[in-house]
């Protein structure tokens, strides 16, 4: 009697299960995507939204308005694995991972918005709801206005450093390298301007005292 009793609890099982899976993926969402996704002003945001395989060969669309019956469709698809672009958005389906891919690009500060992931089918689409917000690119005009401001404070400590000496009774010295600079622009303004021609004079003169003293000979 028991045995009897468990065989016909094991039929009952085997035959209720399919109806209690139908009834388990009645109650699942068709399309599910993210509730939020940001993105930076100038950059660009991909949303993935991910659907039932009954719904592979249905036409995707990205819509935009927090109203469901009143938002806009930016793109959808033709209900093939093309991607198709409308300006700065595109929307790609991978039908065989049972995902459609929705990227924005150039974003700025408008894009911010309530959008719909959505399924066109006979009757009410298909949809769920997903929030954009947009961040804003970080301004590098605090950074540059740094940069100046340490380079010309560093060129003004130049200008006015003296020069340090080690001890009193030491020999060696520390210039600064701005010193140095001059220092070398004025030896080499006297070697051109006073050094060169002199050394020129000795030479000719030199040149014309041997040359005297062979006339002189040759006499």
């Amino acid at each position: 009697m028991l045995a009897r009793d468990r065989t016909q609890a094991g039929r009952t099982m085997r035959l209720l299960l399919p109806l209690l899976l139908h009834v388990g993926a009645l109650g699942s969402d068709p399309i599910t995507g993210p509730e939020e996704v940001s993105g930076t002003e100038r950059g660009s945001l991909t949303v993935r939204c991910r659907y039932d395989p009954e719904w592979e060969t249905y036409r995707k669309w990205w819509c935009r308005g927090a109203a469901w019956g009143s938002c806009r469709i930016l793109v959808q698809t033709t209900e093939s694995e093309w991607e198709m672009r409308k300006g700065r958005v595109s929307i790609v389906d991978s039908q065989g991972s049972h995902v459609f891919t929705v990227t924005m690009e150039e974003l700025g500060p408008d894009d911010a918005d309530s959008y719909w992931c959505g399924i066109e089918r006979t009757g009410v689409d298909l949809g769920v709801l997903v929030k954009v917000t947009i961040d804003p690119a970080e301004s590098m005009t605090t950074d540059v206005a740094e940069l100046v401001t340490t380079d010309v404070a560093e060129r003004a400590g130049l200008a006015s450093s003296p020069r340090v000496t080690l001890g009193v009774n030491s020999s060696m010295a520390v210039t600064h390298p701005l010193t140095r600079s001059l220092l070398c622009d004025v030896h080499f303004l006297l070697l051109t301007f006073i050094k060169v021609p002199l050394l020129g004079v000795l030479l000719c003169t030199v040149a014309w005292l041997n040359r005297h003293q062979r006339d002189s000979r040759g006499k």
